[in-house]
């Protein structure tokens, strides 16, 4: 029996993958931020999240001190 061997076509070239390859393994920084655009998903967003929540508790406690915007 002849065995027919199918291959598939690659979705990267292989030098492609090669180099993004080397690039990550010679990166001395965390797993989770190796990538260019992963700061911004990993540091900034959260940064921001975690600002608008203390900037919008901030002001729920001044308003409840003063007693700005109670219903009569």
């Amino acid at each position: 029996m002849t065995e027919s061997r199918m291959t598939e076509v690659p979705f990267r070239p292989r030098e492609k993958l090669l180099e993004k390859q080397q690039y990550f393994q010679n990166i001395h920084r965390h797993t989770y931020l190796k990538g260019r655009m992963d700061k911004i998903t990993s540091v900034t967003i959260p940064i921001a999240l975690a600002a608008a929540s203390l900037y919008m508790i901030g002001r729920g406690i001044y308003n409840m001190s003063h007693g700005i915007g109670k219903k009569e």
